[in-house]
């Protein structure tokens, strides 16, 4: 007679996953939700969108444009990215051979990845770095080798590359402007770590989702546009943050023709496409939206950026002033707590403002004594997070 015992040996997790919780980020923002405060912790961008931008989705949802579209996406939108890229970012592509629209820069960073890199290989990572890039690498059995970049201004040092480099290593991930740091690479070091990419044969996927997001006369250069650069360079954005839609999830990435068949091959097979009417709203914006758009959102961002620094100052928080991006990191060695998660804790506690704790961008043991502030928000609500962050007592 068969045995009856019942076998559970295949029932378990598999080797990622026990590695992979939920982001720092995104527990903080439930922690937030459950205590009704202001949220600083996760970039939501809850700005209202531009009119063009809203209206044309509309319309394209009445008009029946909810079926799928092209893996790569519809073409006048392709278009606008490329007259885009050619205009704003000095960098030419065909639309139709070098355009990949996207569910969110995260799809096209996750299937970059998964077109380019095999399990084993290694990518350098710059710190302080967004925590998602990371995990990304990881769970494509990938290897992210931290290079820390040098506070407070955290410059990019050469001599950091060159020790971390190994023969298993394939490319780098660029953050500019970086999430969470606000750091804006200057041109130099741009031209000193294109010639780093070249001389040791990488790959440079470059995340420019905070592009338009720069102050006090600092300049956006996309590292693609540098000699050499082109073929060797994935170049991610999108419109979450710039339209402030970042629950639409629609993003782009530029690459070499070369590589894009790939690219988009892993991007059907996961998400099949961005969803369809959403791509006409930021055909719009990019088509309708004049100049003045951007310029008006550098100087509003400046203005809050100035705004929550001198309120982090008055509370004790030192901040780290960002060249660029909506994001701040702020000394909380002040903060009661132990390390950086029990810190944001406190503060939420005490002052009902959500930051989320350096350590989420910092190899561990480090950014310990940092808190990360977003100040994408509206106005009335950055005005009462910064008059609450002054009453903080310490």
């Amino acid at each position: 007679m068969p045995s009856t015992a019942t076998r559970t040996e295949n029932l378990r997790l598999s080797d990622l996953a026990p590695q992979h919780i939920q982001s720092e980020i995104r527990a903080m923002s439930v922690a937030c939700d459950a205590l009704g405060g202001i949220n600083m912790a996760q970039g939501v961008c809850d700005t209202d969108p531009p009119h063009p931008v809203v209206e044309a989705a509309i319309e394209a949802i009445r008009s029946g444009k909810n079926i799928y579209t092209r893996a790569d996406g519809i073409a006048s939108l392709r278009e606008a990215i490329a007259e885009k890229l050619g205009g704003f970012n000095g960098l030419h592509v065909d639309p139709h051979t070098q355009v990949l629209v996207t569910s969110g820069a995260t799809g096209a960073m996750n299937s970059a990845l998964l077109a380019l890199l095999n399990p084993g290989d290694e990518c350098l990572v710059l710190e302080p770095f967004y925590g998602y890039h990371n995990t990304t690498l990881m769970t494509q059995r990938v290897k992210p080798v931290v290079v820390p970049l040098a506070a407070p201004d955290w410059t990019l040092s050469v001599d950091a590359l060159r020790a971390a480099v190994t023969p298993k290593t394939r490319a780098i991930i660029l953050n500019s402007p970086s999430n969470p740091s606000g750091k804006v690479f200057s041109l130099p070091e741009l031209e000193a770590l294109a010639e780093f990419a070249i001389e040791h044969d990488l790959i440079v996927f470059t995340d420019e989702m905070y592009e338009y997001f720069v102050y006090d006369g600092a300049r956006h250069i996309s590292i693609a546009t540098l000699p050499g650069m082109a073929e060797r360079t994935i170049t991610i954005s999108g419109f979450s943050k710039t339209f402030s839609v970042t629950g639409w999830r629609l993003g782009y990435l530029a690459a070499s023709e070369r590589w894009l068949p790939a690219i988009t091959y892993f991007h059907d097979l996961t998400y099949v496409c961005a969803p369809a009417p959403l791509q006409h709203g930021a055909a719009a914006g990019l088509l309708q939206l004049p100049a003045s758009f951007y310029s008006e959102l550098v100087a509003e961002y400046q203005a809050k950026r100035d705004k929550i620094c001198a309120a982090l100052t008055d509370a004790g928080l030192t901040p780290s002033v960002p060249s660029g991006a909506y994001y701040i990191l702020a000394d909380a060695s002040g903060v009661p707590g132990a390390d950086a998660k029990q810190r944001a804790r406190r503060l939420l506690a005490e002052t009902g403002v959500a930051a989320v704790s350096g350590s989420a961008f910092f190899s561990e043991g480090r950014g310990e004594h940092l808190l990360r502030f977003c100040f994408a928000k509206k106005q009335a609500e950055l005005d009462d997070a910064c008059q609450r962050l002054r009453a903080y007592k310490g």
